[in-house]
């Protein structure tokens, strides 16, 4: 213990929330010191590192034959552990100090529907990046802490986190999960969703990167006064020929509908598995929403209206599982969870 102690006071804390669309580091003391895709570019056959994070995405659908561009997680979870291992070090050695005299104690927010196999291969990739200690935990919990909620009360609070690959409702106190429920639906979703519909409706076919920029500029939950248009380019589905459309705001919502009901019906779900005690408390204090998929134009609106409880969009939802992380063992420091240990597991 005296040692542990000893090398936690000397030794740096990290947050990472390893997500699907990008990779946020919070280093304690220092912040967000790292914002950039989760995509990493290798050379074929040899695998040699060529780029990671944002000039990696730029290679994406456009690097010639002896390179591959790819995204190394999918769902929220690790599709390619190699690939994620690489960028995990990449990303940890950029930001760094190279003053540091112990191995950094590393805490990664992970989606709570993961699989043993998908958590031990996150574990193992930190480690073999450079950690001392490696903790994961439930994206929700680490939104929650991120966002400000105070978490050790003994009272119902609710965190809505929707990630690039997963959807997770939870509602936690006293420290703890009381309820947890996760879907694999998120930002990617809401744009494959974009992409099926413009091809399927306009026979037009457009790359992930023009779905993800509709979906940021003109997509929306609820109904709204002002119909935005947007002209996009693609190749026509019949005669692959480069062709240019319009699409309006409206049909954007059509086309995300189907996810978002989904979302709606999980937190749905997750209120009526709530405590009676827990669930007058979220009535009073509302719902928080954190992560990218939260900032999409009307949801908040929408899910306050379909479940009659209010809903509060936390005040840095990109950076929430990153900075809860970050801060896990200084908040949990009074608890068990925040012993030392060189393994630990979610554990729900």
């Amino acid at each position: 213990m005296a040692k542990n102690g000893f090398m936690s006071r000397f030794s740096q804390d990290i947050g990472i929330d390893l997500g699907t669309c990008n990779t946020l580091i919070y280093i304690r003391g220092k912040g967000i010191v790292l914002n950039e895709p989760s995509v990493v570019a290798v050379e074929k056959g040899t695998n040699r590192l060529v780029a990671v994070g944002t000039e990696a995405k730029g290679m994406l659908s456009r690097t010639p034959r002896d390179i591959i561009a790819k995204r190394p997680l999918r769902d929220g979870v690790i599709a390619d552990p190699d690939l994620t291992e690489k960028m995990i070090k990449y990303f940890i050695q950029k930001v760094a100090p190279k003053n540091w005299f112990f191995k950094p104690r590393i805490v990664i927010g992970v989606p709570s529907c993961i699989t043993k196999v998908e958590e031990n291969a996150v574990i193992d990739s930190a480690y073999k990046a450079g950690a001392r200690t490696v903790k994961v935990i439930a994206e929700s919990l680490a939104a929650a802490i991120g966002a400000g909620i105070p978490i050790v009360e003994p009272a119902g609070h609710m965190i809505c986190d929707i990630g690039g690959g997963t959807t997770e409702i939870s509602v936690i106190s006293l420290k703890g999960m009381v309820v947890t429920r996760a879907i694999r639906i998120g930002g990617d979703e809401f744009d494959e969703a974009i992409m099926r519909h413009i091809r399927n409706v306009h026979n037009l076919i457009i790359g992930d990167q023009t779905a993800e920029r509709l979906k940021i500029e003109i997509g929306n939950a609820s109904p709204e006064r002002t119909i935005e248009k947007v002209e996009i380019k693609g190749n026509d589905a019949i005669t692959g020929l480069p062709r240019r459309f319009e699409v309006d705001s409206v049909e954007i919502r059509e086309a995300l509908m189907p996810s978002i009901s989904q979302i709606v019906d999980e937190v749905k779900k997750t209120l009526s598995e709530t405590p009676p005690e827990l669930a007058a408390d979220i009535v009073e204090r509302g719902i928080v929403m954190s992560g990218g998929g939260a900032l999409l134009k009307g949801l908040p609106k929408l899910i306050a209206k379909e479940t009659g409880v209010p809903v509060i969009l936390a005040e840095k939802p990109l950076e929430c599982v990153a900075i809860g992380s970050g801060t896990y063992f200084e908040t949990m420091m009074n608890s068990r969870e925040s012993s030392d240990s060189v393994y630990e597991s979610l554990n729900l």
